[in-house]
């Protein structure tokens, strides 16, 4: 009866929150009504009249949030047999998640390393990290993904060890919400969210119960999609929603988001951000891995940092500053992770020089490229700068215009093969689909490119490529230190480094990074900046192709601005790197303005 009193309570509290609300719009809207009559509208007075309304309003709101937190802290035992929503949770003695001494070993030896820690009910807690540092192999380990392991985990006070993630799910309402949402897009929403837990009518599935149960998930996490349709038809962001749903529909307590914005628009991201506080005020706990600093200080209460396979520390983050998270992270100041920490070693020598270049992706591009040079290129998705790196190794073809390499002209018939036997190398923007070969293991990967090195009579040398590969991990500092490990199963910042390997074994000259820090964490894109700088002092020549504004200030010497396939301007000094006027003259302004400094 308590219960019931408390629900019915806080169900009158949310009612009147909502008219509250719709009052002050109301209230907000009046100032921009017109009149009927010929007399002139005073909006001074209503405004002001207006303002005093939202303010009284806004603290009616505030009153009545802290009533419903205080009843909702009351309440035990709901059912939630009217409802698929999440319920808050009352408040427990001991921790919801309490993980002991969790440790992995391979062969004897320990590839994490005993971590501790502890999440409170409704908790958003980050888990954060250098890649490698073990932040996936935690989450692996509490959705039953590496059931074996070292130390225990108790849920609710209570030991558990779960045999797969599906045992996780059931048995421990523990969900994941995966970067790449995993699904099957020729069936409809309804038939994803519940896929093997379909309601039955006898033997069959019962569809008009599944969309019932479904669209009342779908609307209360604001989706504009419905049970019906065709998974096929939704965007990155709704497919995320789709698996937040499903989660949902398991009853899920406990929801894990890893790197659940990578995919998403500043729209979509903001959409999910606003499902992620309604699900803290439903008593969900949220566990958040992202490499995205600022998402983690917008959207969690606190952060568990891990460092090489070791719990460092956990903070809150309303008290904690963005330098001193780094801090704890990388183990060091990282207080301007771009810039350059050497000077440059740029000389007058031109390595490759383009002129007038053109294809159906972008028109007229010139510019010449230094030894020991830096240049970025800066643009807006769309802007044609990938295109131009994908000509300039022969993967698409020009034209027009002319490729000037070391004083020579590239002739028809410009391909990748050639462009590597020239000493042009690129990391692509995609890695996983055009970096590496996903079934090969890293000294494979590293050899690739230059298997004629390792040749012995008929065959290659494996003892070479492992040594090769050795030296380049030792040298670039690569975690696991493990050279037979499937590239694929490496961190993103260290398969970046295993496919800089690749080039580097080659012996290129000009090496061009397509979005070279893409998916990786703040410390793994200081190492990159430290390699990058070391390539260049040992006379490469490097292109940095970035979406990030900062990043190209900050490496480059040069920068060459793109949009819509038309260089729009040229800026060979530093005291013309000015955030505002570059971000202008991407999205078209001052078009084939050049300063020369």
């Amino acid at each position: 009866m308590q219960n019931e009193k408390l629900q019915k309570d806080i169900n009158k509290l949310e009612i009147a929150s909502k008219n509250t609300a719709k009052w002050s719009n109301e209230v907000e809207k009046s100032k921009y009504k017109t009149s009927n009559s010929e007399s002139k509208i005073d909006r001074g007075y209503l405004g002001h009249k207006s303002a005093k309304m939202m303010k009284k309003s806004k603290v009616m709101e505030g009153r009545i949030e802290k009533a419903i937190d205080e009843k909702t802290n009351l309440l035990k035992n709901i059912d939630r047999n009217d409802s698929l929503k999440i319920i808050p949770i009352g408040s427990r003695k001991s921790p919801l998640i309490l993980a002991n001494n969790l440790q992995i070993k391979y062969n004897e030896k320990i590839i994490f390393s005993p971590v501790s820690f502890e999440v409170e009910n409704g908790d958003r807690i980050a888990i954060v990290g250098k890649n490698g540092a073990g932040k996936s192999t935690l989450l692996n380990i509490l959705h039953g993904v590496y059931p074996e392991y070292e130390g225990e985990v108790r849920l609710h006070g209570e030991k558990v060890s779960f045999k797969d993630t599906n045992d996780a799910i059931v048995n421990g309402k523990i969900s994941k919400v995966h970067q790449e949402t995993l699904v099957v897009k020729d069936l409809t929403v309804g038939q994803n969210v519940t896929m093997g837990y379909e309601p039955k009518k006898g033997i069959f599935i019962d569809f008009k119960k599944m969309n019932k149960d479904v669209d009342v998930i779908l609307e209360d996490l604001n989706c504009n999609f419905k049970s019906s349709d065709l998974v096929a038809t939704l965007t990155a962001g709704e497919m995320q929603m789709l698996a937040i749903a499903r989660a949902l529909y398991h009853h899920s307590t406990i929801i894990s988001l890893d790197e659940p914005t990578a995919s998403l628009t500043t729209k979509e991201t903001e959409a999910l951000f606003e499902v992620v506080r309604k699900l803290k005020k439903q008593g969900v706990t949220i566990l958040y891995v992202s490499h995205r600093l600022e998402e983690i200080f917008q959207i969690c209460d606190r952060a568990t940092i891990l460092r090489d396979g070791e719990y460092i520390q956990t903070m809150d983050i309303a008290s904690t500053t963005r330098d001193e998270l780094i801090h704890a992270m990388v183990g060091r100041n990282v207080a301007a992770v771009a810039s350059r920490l050497k000077p440059s070693p740029m000389t007058d020598e031109v390595v490759l020089k383009v002129e007038h270049l053109c294809n159906e992706n972008y028109n007229d591009v010139s510019f010449e490229l230094h030894k020991g040079e830096i240049l970025g290129f800066f643009g807006l998705v769309g802007a044609g700068r990938t295109e131009v790196m994908r000509t300039l190794i022969g993967a698409d073809q020009r034209t027009s215009g002319k490729l000037i390499l070391k004083g020579k002209e590239v002739k028809n018939g410009w391909n990748t093969t050639k462009a590597l036997k020239a000493g042009i190398g690129l990391l692509p923007e995609d890695r996983k689909t055009q970096g590496f070969m996903n079934l090969s293991n890293n000294y494979e990967n590293i050899a690739i490119s230059s298997l004629e090195k390792y040749m012995k009579g008929p065959f290659t040398d494996e003892k070479k490529k492992i040594k090769n590969a050795e030296r380049f991990f030792e040298e670039m500092d690569v975690h696991p230190r493990r050279v037979d490990y499937l590239t694929s199963n490496m961190s993103g910042g260290n398969q970046q480094k295993v496919i800089l390997a690749r080039w580097m074994a080659t012996d290129v000259d000009i090496i061009i990074f397509d979005e070279p820090t893409k998916g990786v964490d703040v410390g793994a894109k200081a190492e990159i900046y430290r390699l990058m700088e070391e390539l260049v002092e040992e006379g490469k020549s490097i292109i940095v192709v970035s979406s990030e504004l900062p990043e190209a200030m900050g490496i480059s010497d040069r920068i060459i601005v793109m949009s819509e396939g038309n260089v729009t301007a040229e800026l060979t000094s530093k005291v013309d790197f000015v955030e505002d006027s570059i971000l202008d003259l991407a999205i078209g302004g001052n078009q084939n303005e050049k300063y020369m400094g």
